[in-house]
């Protein structure tokens, strides 16, 4: 079931109403992991990053951008840090914006010797949970999703730390990231309450999500293996769909052609085409396509630079038949329809 729409005001982005609740929230989603100095290592949170931080919150506000998403690792803890700061300055802002934030990966020598891995402890996601409400300086989260699958999982233990949090009032909503059907299955197998979100990697480029219904029984080698049954899952059980990269780091609305593989020139072309014929920019295109889908796609956007939220927030008023729609999925394959 798709999320219900709310009609847009003055050519912001649209909202919809996240399933399972009664959170009003945007159809397009801020992401947050460029605050804080980005990756760079060995930044101090000062008030720079605070102040770049209010004017991000700020400039996706003004777009109609109210969903925020965070991870405990983005930056390594400075992106909550610098956002939390930034929040601060404006008082009275926190009901208005959404904020969700994700936990289960742990670094390499994090503490010195361990691997790279993922921890869904009840333990560590408690811990992670009330480490992320410090750095956001909130007291609760609106939504909490697990970052990738801990192959250790035990559904019981998560069930726990999911009730803990709830309990406490430090976390509001759950959901999940880069999990598949079946893993979606087991999981909510333990929960009382429903799953509302599921985050995943999808865009032009990245269309698994429909290729594995397009490849099924065709013998591909293009045929996407795990996603089969993902998007028809979360369709069913009311889990909302978000986009991680839906913009593909940029690379189909700004590269240069020469630098594209034969497949990705022909789909920048077409894009860029169709962004001169409507007037929009073209990252409003690139959205549009997986706005246009019927599960209710909600993109995760990477940009920090509020200007660039006006150009993606168009991406709500485009309308594409279904030929169009079509012919971008046929040039990003490379090859026709089966």
């Amino acid at each position: 079931r798709r999320a219900a729409g709310i009609a847009a005001e003055g050519g912001a982005v649209e909202k919809v109403l996240l399933p399972h609740t009664d959170l009003e929230v945007s159809r397009v989603i801020a992401g947050c992991m460029k605050l804080g100095g980005g990756w760079t290592g060995g930044v101090v949170v000062g008030e720079t990053h605070a102040a770049q931080a209010s004017a991000f919150i700020a400039g996706a506000l003004d777009a109609g951008v109210n969903y925020f998403d965070h991870a405990d690792v983005y930056a390594w803890g400075n992106a909550e840090e610098a956002f939390g700061r930034g929040l601060a300055l404006t008082p009275g802002l926190r009901p208005r914006i959404v904020i969700q934030t994700k936990c289960g990966i742990r670094w390499k020598d994090e503490p010195a010797g361990a691997p790279h891995r993922y921890d869904f402890s009840r333990g560590h996601i408690v811990a992670s949970a009330e480490g992320s409400l410090r750095r956001l300086k909130t007291d609760y989260l609106d939504v909490l999703l697990l970052h990738r699958p801990d192959p250790l999982w035990e559904g019981e233990e998560i069930a726990a730390a999911f009730a803990e949090l709830k309990a406490a009032g430090k976390v509001r909503r759950f959901g999940v990231s880069n999990m598949n059907a079946g893993q979606m299955a087991y999981l909510q197998h333990f929960l009382d309450e429903p799953l509302v979100a599921n985050q995943l990697q999808m865009s032009l480029l990245h269309h698994g999500f429909v290729e594995a219904g397009i490849s099924f029984n065709q013998g591909s080698e293009g045929y996407p293996q795990g996603w089969e049954g993902a998007l028809e899952y979360c369709r069913l059980n009311g889990v909302a769909l978000q986009a991680w990269s839906p913009l593909d780091k940029g690379l189909l609305v700004g590269a240069p052609l020469g630098s594209m593989s034969p497949a990705q020139r022909a789909a920048a072309e077409l894009l860029r085409g169709m962004a001169a014929e409507k007037g929009v920019p073209p990252e409003a295109i690139a959205l549009a396509w997986l706005l246009r889908h019927p599960a209710g796609i909600m993109p995760v956007l990477g940009t920090t630079d509020p200007g660039r939220f006006a150009a993606c927030a168009a991406a709500t008023s485009v309308r594409f038949s279904r030929e169009e729609w079509y012919s971008l999925l046929e040039a990003a394959r490379g090859r026709p329809m089966p």
